[in-house]
């Protein structure tokens, strides 16, 4: 017998089977024929991780400035409301998972979107007369990051376009990029407490584009759109026929002075896949829930996308089952107290940061509205020594170990963000030394020496 022989053997009846015979005893004539190719091993990284690139995370994770050994680490980087400690999250929250926890009925796997008890429940929750909801209409997911991600796989093919905000949340462009999803950036005006410049815009839209994303309330910025800017923006989206991805993590965290709108009641035309989840409102990261509410009133999305996202997320069969199951206590049983004691102390924070800085030559904070963010223009020309918001944040950490991003992670150079969730001392702290830091490196420009002297 031939030292490898295949067989194909087959009744007619049944499908054919490959019978594979070995014989190590002899010559093989697989060998014989590969004898032109020399085996060598040859792994390189997927085209798709070749492309994926989350600016904030690398400058995070690879900074390598050290900080000042004779001052504590102040770090107002990332926004992770737990961190420091001082924000937990009620204990009806935690209770609400060990119940689930200890009720032993949610160890195994749910469906990809979601038990549908937990769907009923966001559903009820999110429901209002100018956009309502059932259980079909939610998408449970592992947390807000993945909402948008099923989001832009189920809207755009690679060579299309999103249209993303600058200064936006660097996970649009990693996300989009990573699928080869062209990304065009619209702007925000930080003068108008960074609205959208809708003329730029709508320059923005061909016939290859396939979806917007608004981000209200918005990380970086902490600014809360009006309703009447965002009914400007649908009329836009209306007019060019472009869906929107909303993403609203930051629901309803609005200071005192302004109202939060949530986008799909203010429109029975464009269709909107709104985007949120449990980790800010509800200050537990970690936790990986979030959701995609589908509102599409008109039929425009139709089955083909509610399918389209169904598929998408059988690839990882959704998110933690312990949180789904604590999901209706979470939602039903969080007291009122707790979002305003949060709110409060948000508000208190922002107003102490802007007013700290705002005294400051060479700096322009842009006064927050909402979220956790605060945004910070620097005036380059003040501080020649630094070639940009990169170098000047990187000297922060090394002379003031204050730790900020620089815009530059947000599309957005010569501004730097700042996270308020620290406790207030630090907060202060942290302005008292960026202050410190300013007065250091603050130079005249050329020809102010007039205002220099006032």
């Amino acid at each position: 017998m031939d030292p490898y022989v295949i067989q194909k053997n087959g009744n007619g009846t049944l499908p054919p089977v490959l019978d594979v015979q070995v014989n190590t005893g002899g010559r093989s004539s697989v060998q014989g024929k590969m004898k032109g190719r020399k085996a060598r091993w040859c792994v390189r990284p997927s085209e798709m991780s070749n492309r994926t690139f989350n600016p904030l995370r690398g400058f995070v994770d690879s900074m390598k400035v050290k900080t000042n050994p004779n001052k504590a680490l102040i770090s107002l980087s990332i926004g992770d409301p737990t961190v420091f400690g001082n924000l937990p999250t009620d204990p009806e929250v935690t209770q609400a998972m060990k119940d689930a926890l200890d009720s032993g009925k949610y160890n195994g796997y749910a469906p990809s979107i979601g038990y549908l008890s937990s769907r009923e429940e966001i559903a009820s929750y999110y429901h209002c007369p100018e956009a309502p909801l059932e259980a079909k209409d939610v998408i449970l997911t592992s947390g807000c990051s993945q909402a948008i991600e099923l989001c832009l796989a189920v809207l755009a093919n690679p060579g299309q376009n999103i249209l993303v905000p600058r200064p936006g949340f660097s996970l649009y462009k990693t996300l989009a990029e990573s699928m080869g999803i062209e990304v065009k950036l619209y702007n925000l005006l930080p003068e108008k407490s960074w609205e959208i410049d809708l003329k730029q815009l709508e320059s923005l839209i061909d016939e290859k584009t396939a979806c917007l994303i608004v981000n209200n309330p918005s990380n970086p910025c902490g600014s809360v759109f009006s309703k009447r800017h965002l009914q400007k923006i649908l009329a836009v989206a209306a007019r060019q026929c472009v869906p929107i991805l909303a993403d609203e993590i930051y629901e309803n965290m609005v200071f005192s002075d302004c109202k939060y709108e949530p986008l799909a009641p203010l429109s029975t035309d464009v269709p909107i896949l709104s985007c949120g989840g449990l980790a800010k409102r509800w200050l537990v990261p970690g936790w990986r829930l979030g959701w995609i509410l589908i509102h599409d009133r008109r039929d425009i999305f139709g089955n083909e996308i509610r399918e389209g996202l169904v598929k998408l997320s059988q690839r990882i069969l959704g998110p933690c089952t312990i949180v789904q199951g604590a999901l209706e206590s979470i939602l039903h049983r969080t007291p009122q107290e707790f979002y305003h004691n949060t709110l409060s102390f948000l508000k208190s924070n922002a107003d102490l940061c802007y007013g700290a800085l705002v005294a400051i030559p060479g700096l322009q904070p842009v006064c927050p509205s909402g979220a956790m963010y605060l945004m910070v223009g620097i005036e380059m020309e003040h501080f020649p020594e630094f070639e940009n918001d990169v170098e000047f944040t990187e000297r922060l950490v090394a002379e003031q170990s204050v730790h900020c991003l620089p815009a530059t992670c947000f599309e957005y150079p010569n501004f730097f963000r700042m996270v308020i969730t620290v406790p207030e001392v630090m907060m202060l702290e942290a302005c008292s030394r960026i202050q410190e830091f300013c007065e250091q490196h603050y130079h005249c420009a050329e020809g102010s020496q007039e205002e220099c002297d006032k």
